[in-house]
């Protein structure tokens, strides 16, 4: 393993750490893009599976804070989760069997309406706390089912799916969904890790340096998030700025190779 390619993960395993800690979800979709055309990852299949390990990994470290605050509800997630976990094997393995320029194309769009999603405005914080029971059982399922096939195939961790899904099921506060959440993202993204990693497309070596470099850029985007609060929803649209420029990006490039 050349050094230069280990130096370039770290770098931009730091940068979506930094701006996950520094504005929350949404970051982590630049991990592929990054992986590509930063990293040098050549086959894209290999950069979908190397990056959603870094997803499973900052989604678990952002649950444990969420976690000490009270904001997980165990059973609602774990239910969604355990739909989602399904849909992921099943959209990955649909994944490693599309060709992988098509697939980038494909991630280019979804950057676009991810990036669309992050200009709307937010809800409000929804209602109180909610337990799982017979009428939300079944609309966790379906949710969770479909979030995770679509994080699976792209190998996304899928937070602005899960997020509305547990809100449309159940009806918890935003908070709680946010936190909840993360416990849906960490097991779609070690279950397409895993699916990748059973035929040979995970790089481990790179994926241990941008996991080590998340971690300090999350601390550094955590630090500078609480100095630029009232800033968030500028911070937000910059973002949703930069995944729609970096989607025109890669769709000017896919189709000039097709």
């Amino acid at each position: 393993m050349e050094l230069l390619p280990l130096v370039l993960g770290a770098v931009s395993g730091a940068l979506v750490g930094f701006i996950l800690g520094l504005v929350g979800g949404g970051g982590s979709i630049l991990a592929v893009p990054l992986m590509v055309y930063v990293v040098g990852v050549d086959n894209p299949h290999v950069a979908i599976g190397t990056s959603a390990i870094a997803v499973a990994a900052s989604a678990a470290i952002n649950l444990v804070h969420h976690a000490r605050r009270g904001n997980v509800r165990w059973r609602c997630a774990a239910v969604f989760a355990a739909a989602g976990v399904l849909g992921a094997f099943g959209g990955s393995t649909l994944g490693k069997a599309v060709d992988g320029r098509l697939l980038l194309l494909a991630f280019a769009v979804l950057m676009l309406v991810v990036g669309a999603l992050m200009l709307r405005a937010r809800g409000g914080d929804g209602a109180a706390p909610v337990r799982l029971d017979r009428r939300n059982a079944p609309r966790l399922l379906g949710f969770g089912g479909l979030a995770g096939a679509l994080s699976g195939f792209f190998g996304i961790g899928g937070g602005f799916l899960v997020v509305p899904g547990l809100v449309a099921a159940t009806g918890m506060p935003l908070l709680h969904a946010i936190g909840s959440s993360l416990v849906a993202v960490t097991a779609f993204g070690l279950t397409t890790a895993l699916n990748y990693a059973r035929s040979g497309l995970v790089d481990l070596p790179i994926a241990a340096v941008f996991v080590g470099g998340g971690l300090l850029g999350g601390l550094g985007g955590a630090a500078l998030a609480t100095r630029l609060a009232k800033r968030r929803g500028a911070l937000n649209r910059v973002l949703a700025a930069l995944i729609v420029a970096v989607a025109f990006g890669m769709l000017a490039q896919g189709l000039r190779a097709a």
